[in-house]
Protein backbone atom coordinates (compact mmCIF):
# COMPACT_ATOMS: atom_id res chain seq x y z
CA UNK A 1 0.00 0.00 0.00
CA UNK A 2 1.24 3.21 -1.05
CA UNK A 3 0.80 6.66 1.32
CA UNK A 4 1.83 9.82 -0.20
CA UNK A 5 1.13 12.97 2.29
CA UNK A 6 1.14 16.18 1.02
CA UNK A 7 2.86 18.91 3.88
CA UNK A 8 4.23 21.86 4.35
CA UNK A 9 6.96 19.90 6.80
CA UNK A 10 7.68 16.50 5.02
CA UNK A 11 11.13 16.35 7.40
CA UNK A 12 8.40 15.45 9.73
CA UNK A 13 7.66 11.79 8.58
CA UNK A 14 11.05 10.68 8.36
CA UNK A 15 12.42 9.22 11.84
CA UNK A 16 9.18 8.56 12.61
CA UNK A 17 8.28 5.73 10.77
CA UNK A 18 12.07 4.49 10.16
CA UNK A 19 11.26 2.25 13.33
CA UNK A 20 8.35 -0.30 14.47
CA UNK A 21 5.58 -1.99 12.45
CA UNK A 22 5.56 0.41 10.07
CA UNK A 23 9.07 0.83 9.39
CA UNK A 24 9.52 -3.41 8.86
CA UNK A 25 6.46 -2.96 6.38
CA UNK A 26 8.54 -0.36 4.15
CA UNK A 27 11.86 -2.41 4.63
CA UNK A 28 9.61 -5.72 3.43
CA UNK A 29 8.35 -4.08 0.40
CA UNK A 30 4.99 -3.93 1.72
CA UNK A 31 4.02 -0.17 1.96
CA UNK A 32 5.40 2.75 0.54
CA UNK A 33 5.67 6.27 2.51
CA UNK A 34 6.55 9.29 -0.09
CA UNK A 35 6.47 12.97 1.97
CA UNK A 36 5.60 15.52 -0.93
CA UNK A 37 6.41 19.19 -0.04
CA UNK A 38 3.55 21.73 -0.86
CA UNK A 39 6.03 24.19 -1.37
CA UNK A 40 7.51 23.16 -4.55
CA UNK A 41 3.95 23.15 -6.21
CA UNK A 42 3.74 27.21 -5.78
CA UNK A 43 4.36 29.94 -8.64
CA UNK A 44 6.03 32.41 -6.67
CA UNK A 45 9.50 33.71 -5.40
CA UNK A 46 7.84 33.43 -2.01
CA UNK A 47 6.83 29.81 -2.35
CA UNK A 48 3.35 31.16 -0.77
CA UNK A 49 1.27 28.38 0.33
CA UNK A 50 -1.40 31.04 2.55
CA UNK A 51 -3.53 34.03 2.25
CA UNK A 52 -6.01 35.52 4.18
CA UNK A 53 -9.36 34.69 4.07
CA UNK A 54 -12.24 36.27 2.77
CA UNK A 55 -14.69 37.72 4.52
CA UNK A 56 -12.01 38.58 7.32
CA UNK A 57 -11.60 37.10 10.40
CA UNK A 58 -7.56 35.92 11.96
CA UNK A 59 -5.19 33.51 10.41
CA UNK A 60 -4.29 32.44 7.10
CA UNK A 61 -6.16 29.81 5.26
CA UNK A 62 -4.24 27.00 2.40
CA UNK A 63 -4.53 28.46 -1.22
CA UNK A 64 -6.20 25.80 -3.15
CA UNK A 65 -3.73 25.76 -6.33
CA UNK A 66 -0.58 24.49 -4.90
CA UNK A 67 -3.00 21.86 -2.63
CA UNK A 68 -4.90 20.23 -6.13
CA UNK A 69 -1.95 20.43 -8.55
CA UNK A 70 0.13 18.49 -5.89
CA UNK A 71 -2.71 15.95 -5.25
CA UNK A 72 -2.86 16.04 -9.39
CA UNK A 73 0.29 15.21 -10.10
CA UNK A 74 0.13 12.14 -7.22
CA UNK A 75 -2.47 10.76 -8.65
CA UNK A 76 -0.73 9.22 -11.41
CA UNK A 77 1.14 7.07 -8.80
CA UNK A 78 -1.54 6.48 -6.06
CA UNK A 79 -5.25 5.66 -7.58
CA UNK A 80 -6.13 5.65 -4.08
CA UNK A 81 -8.76 8.61 -2.17
CA UNK A 82 -7.72 11.43 -1.00
CA UNK A 83 -8.06 12.51 2.62
CA UNK A 84 -8.28 16.00 4.58
CA UNK A 85 -7.93 15.70 8.42
CA UNK A 86 -10.31 17.77 9.36
CA UNK A 87 -12.11 18.29 13.19
CA UNK A 88 -15.03 17.76 11.44
CA UNK A 89 -14.45 14.63 9.49
CA UNK A 90 -15.42 10.89 10.10
CA UNK A 91 -14.11 9.55 13.65
CA UNK A 92 -11.16 7.63 12.82
CA UNK A 93 -11.56 3.82 14.13
CA UNK A 94 -10.82 0.63 13.79
CA UNK A 95 -13.64 -0.11 11.27
CA UNK A 96 -12.66 2.49 9.16
CA UNK A 97 -9.35 1.86 8.98
CA UNK A 98 -9.77 -1.74 7.46
CA UNK A 99 -11.64 0.00 4.87
CA UNK A 100 -9.03 2.16 4.54
CA UNK A 101 -6.03 -0.73 4.29
CA UNK A 102 -8.29 -2.23 1.08
CA UNK A 103 -7.36 0.87 -0.44
CA UNK A 104 -4.49 0.51 -2.91
CA UNK A 105 -2.95 4.21 -1.34
CA UNK A 106 -3.86 7.00 0.42
CA UNK A 107 -3.34 10.54 -0.32
CA UNK A 108 -3.40 12.51 2.79
CA UNK A 109 -3.13 16.36 2.64
CA UNK A 110 -1.67 18.15 6.14
CA UNK A 111 -3.68 21.34 6.65
CA UNK A 112 -2.49 24.14 8.69
CA UNK A 113 -3.51 27.79 9.90
CA UNK A 114 -6.90 28.18 9.94
CA UNK A 115 -7.56 25.01 7.57
CA UNK A 116 -7.59 24.52 3.72
CA UNK A 117 -9.97 26.44 1.37
CA UNK A 118 -12.78 24.25 0.68
CA UNK A 119 -12.79 24.51 -2.74
CA UNK A 120 -10.19 21.49 -2.26
CA UNK A 121 -12.15 19.75 -0.82
CA UNK A 122 -14.89 20.01 -3.81
CA UNK A 123 -11.94 19.40 -6.35
CA UNK A 124 -10.72 16.47 -5.58
CA UNK A 125 -13.86 14.92 -4.04
CA UNK A 126 -11.57 14.26 -0.88
CA UNK A 127 -12.62 12.31 2.19
CA UNK A 128 -12.84 13.73 5.44
CA UNK A 129 -11.16 12.53 8.55
CA UNK A 130 -11.11 13.67 12.56
CA UNK A 131 -8.78 11.21 14.69
CA UNK A 132 -10.57 13.10 17.68
CA UNK A 133 -12.19 16.17 19.40
CA UNK A 134 -9.16 18.61 20.39
CA UNK A 135 -6.77 20.95 18.28
CA UNK A 136 -3.21 20.45 16.91
CA UNK A 137 -1.33 22.66 15.14
CA UNK A 138 -1.69 21.03 11.68
CA UNK A 139 -2.47 17.86 10.04
CA UNK A 140 0.75 16.22 10.40
CA UNK A 141 0.30 14.01 13.43
CA UNK A 142 -3.22 13.06 12.68
CA UNK A 143 -1.90 12.28 9.25
CA UNK A 144 0.86 10.18 11.63
CA UNK A 145 -2.03 8.19 13.59
CA UNK A 146 -4.00 7.35 10.21
CA UNK A 147 -0.81 6.08 8.66
CA UNK A 148 -0.49 3.67 11.49
CA UNK A 149 -3.62 2.68 11.91
CA UNK A 150 -4.02 1.58 8.64
CA UNK A 151 -0.44 -0.03 7.51
CA UNK A 152 -0.93 -2.31 10.64
CA UNK A 153 -4.14 -3.84 8.68
CA UNK A 154 -2.50 -4.05 5.35
CA UNK A 155 -1.92 -7.80 5.23
CA UNK A 156 1.80 -8.98 6.00
CA UNK A 157 2.38 -6.11 7.95
CA UNK A 158 2.08 -7.85 11.19
CA UNK A 159 4.13 -10.62 11.80
CA UNK A 160 1.59 -12.50 13.63
CA UNK A 161 -1.93 -12.03 11.57
CA UNK A 162 -4.19 -13.56 14.45
CA UNK A 163 -2.70 -11.16 17.24
CA UNK A 164 -5.15 -8.30 15.30
CA UNK A 165 -8.29 -10.00 15.66
CA UNK A 166 -6.90 -9.67 19.56
CA UNK A 167 -6.60 -5.81 18.80
CA UNK A 168 -8.93 -3.19 20.84
CA UNK A 169 -11.96 -2.47 18.95
CA UNK A 170 -11.41 -4.78 16.50
CA UNK A 171 -14.21 -6.26 17.68
CA UNK A 172 -17.19 -6.22 19.98
CA UNK A 173 -14.49 -5.92 23.04
CA UNK A 174 -11.81 -3.82 23.84
CA UNK A 175 -9.22 -5.42 25.14
CA UNK A 176 -7.86 -7.51 28.76
CA UNK A 177 -5.69 -7.10 31.14
CA UNK A 178 -2.55 -8.71 30.33
CA UNK A 179 0.51 -9.98 32.65
CA UNK A 180 3.84 -11.09 32.58
CA UNK A 181 6.52 -12.25 34.52
CA UNK A 182 7.20 -11.58 37.18
CA UNK A 183 4.28 -14.10 38.77
CA UNK A 184 4.39 -11.13 42.19
CA UNK A 185 5.94 -7.70 41.82
CA UNK A 186 5.84 -5.53 45.08
CA UNK A 187 2.98 -7.72 46.89
CA UNK A 188 0.95 -7.40 43.27
CA UNK A 189 0.25 -11.08 41.96
CA UNK A 190 -0.86 -12.25 38.70
CA UNK A 191 -4.51 -13.17 38.69
CA UNK A 192 -4.47 -17.07 39.22
CA UNK A 193 -6.80 -18.03 36.75
CA UNK A 194 -3.51 -16.88 34.14
CA UNK A 195 -1.39 -19.33 36.08
CA UNK A 196 -3.92 -22.71 36.39
CA UNK A 197 -3.16 -23.49 32.59
CA UNK A 198 -7.30 -24.09 32.16
CA UNK A 199 -7.33 -22.42 28.83
CA UNK A 200 -10.89 -22.11 28.28
CA UNK A 201 -11.51 -20.49 31.75
CA UNK A 202 -8.68 -18.22 30.71
CA UNK A 203 -10.37 -17.31 27.79
CA UNK A 204 -13.80 -16.62 29.98
CA UNK A 205 -11.60 -14.97 32.23
CA UNK A 206 -10.41 -12.64 29.35
CA UNK A 207 -13.59 -11.91 27.91
CA UNK A 208 -15.53 -10.89 31.14
CA UNK A 209 -12.65 -8.21 32.12
CA UNK A 210 -12.90 -7.34 28.26
CA UNK A 211 -16.73 -6.75 28.22
CA UNK A 212 -16.19 -4.75 31.68
CA UNK A 213 -13.75 -2.10 30.15
CA UNK A 214 -15.86 -2.02 26.99
CA UNK A 215 -18.92 -0.69 29.67
CA UNK A 216 -16.59 1.56 31.34
CA UNK A 217 -15.31 3.00 28.06
CA UNK A 218 -18.92 3.41 26.84
CA UNK A 219 -19.69 5.32 29.78
CA UNK A 220 -17.12 7.50 29.13
CA UNK A 221 -18.48 8.69 26.09
CA UNK A 222 -21.79 9.04 27.06
CA UNK A 223 -20.95 11.49 29.76
CA UNK A 224 -18.87 13.57 27.00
Amino acid sequence: MRFDVVTIFPGMFGQVFEQGVVGRGIERGLLELHAHDLRDYTHDRHRQVDDMPFGGGPGMVMKPEPVIEAVEAIRAQNGGPVVLLEPWGEPLNQELAGSLAKEPGLIIVCGRYEGIDDRVRTALDAREISIGDYVLSGGEIPAMVLIDAVSRLVPGVVGDPESLTQDSFSGELSGWPQFTRPAEYRGMAVPDVLLSGDHARIRQWRRQQAAQRRISYTKELRKT
